[in-house]
């Protein structure tokens, strides 16, 4: 029997925040706290909420370049993925309205050394292609630099 995936879902997040820089977002049975670091008034237990889109981009690179990969049959091995942003803080500032907040990401993916460049080069493609957050990004103007290696 073959389960069949519905096309679309609705994604549900909740909180209750518990202060102006706190809040425990409850995703399913689980719980992420996005908080701002002492210096800002917040507690410093999570990451920031831009700290934490540039984390789920991270997240989104590794589970789709798992299923590309797969769909390549290509073994890509554990990932190790960094991403450095430059980031316009004078929205967050209140200094003025900026188009463009997240500038620049540069990911740099690392997978499995017995992986070709080739092979490397086809799942970076489908990663540009399928990924969520990286095309989210992408349509706001963010320019995202993928180094795979």
């Amino acid at each position: 029997m073959e389960i069949t995936m519905e096309k679309t879902a609705l994604l549900r997040a909740e909180t209750q925040c518990s202060s102006h820089a706190r809040s425990d977002v409850s995703i399913r049975d689980v719980v992420l706290t996005i908080d701002e670091p002492i210096e800002r008034g917040g507690t410093n237990i999570g990451p920031t909420p831009t700290e934490s889109v540039v984390a789920t981009l991270i997240g989104c690179t590794n589970v789709i370049a798992h299923k590309c990969a797969k769909k390549l049959n290509i073994n890509i091995g554990n990932l190790h993925i960094s991403a450095v942003c430059e980031f316009d803080r004078r929205g967050v500032l209140l200094e003025e309205e900026v188009d463009v907040p997240f500038k620049k990401i540069t990911l740099t993916v690392k997978t499995n050394p017995t992986v070709d460049k080739s092979e490397r080069d086809r799942i970076a493609e489908n990663v540009t292609k399928y990924c969520p957050l990286s095309k989210l990004f992408q349509q706001a103007g963010t320019e995202i630099e993928a180094i795979w290696l």
